[in-house]
């Protein structure tokens, strides 16, 4: 959807975002790189913060700091979909100010051992499309949800 912020409404606004946010989910739930890739600034900067603290670990001691670029992530999109996917319960726009906007995605999500937990997103309107700019998600184990 092409926007201005200048010409179009709060709703307007908030339905570029929400496509943008559809293309991403939906995109990895259906194995659709393109539509991923096109959620997704160049320059996106996706990262997770994960904690060592397995004495196996062949990391050093410590937390370390795991990121993805726009083409691998939109790589790893390319899988068959998964049918049984169970869809985030929250997608949440938290603010918007001027051509950027921040969202809160998450639910129980399951993927095998782990939970999905959820995702903080910054969005930035470039070049007339809304594409999401920073993600900092995080994972924790099925047994914390009880």
């Amino acid at each position: 959807m092409i926007q201005s912020v200048l010409t179009s409404t709060r709703a307007q606004i908030d339905a570029a975002i929400r496509e943008t946010a559809s293309d991403y989910l939906d995109g990895w739930n259906d194995g659709d790189s393109v539509r991923v890739g096109r959620s997704l600034h160049p320059d996106l900067a996706k990262r997770i913060v994960r904690p060592n603290d397995s004495a196996s670990s062949s990391w050093p001691p410590g937390d370390r700091l795991d990121e993805l670029t726009a083409l691998r992530h939109a790589q790893l999109a390319r899988h068959e979909p998964v049918a049984d996917y169970n869809r985030w319960t929250e997608v949440a726009i938290l603010d918007r100010f001027e051509n950027t906007a921040s969202l809160k995605m998450g639910g129980a999500t399951g993927l095998g051992t782990q939970t999905w937990s959820g995702e903080y997103q910054h969005y930035a309107l470039w070049n007339s499309r809304w594409l999401i700019l920073h993600v900092l998600w995080g994972l924790r184990p099925n047994s914390s949800l009880e």
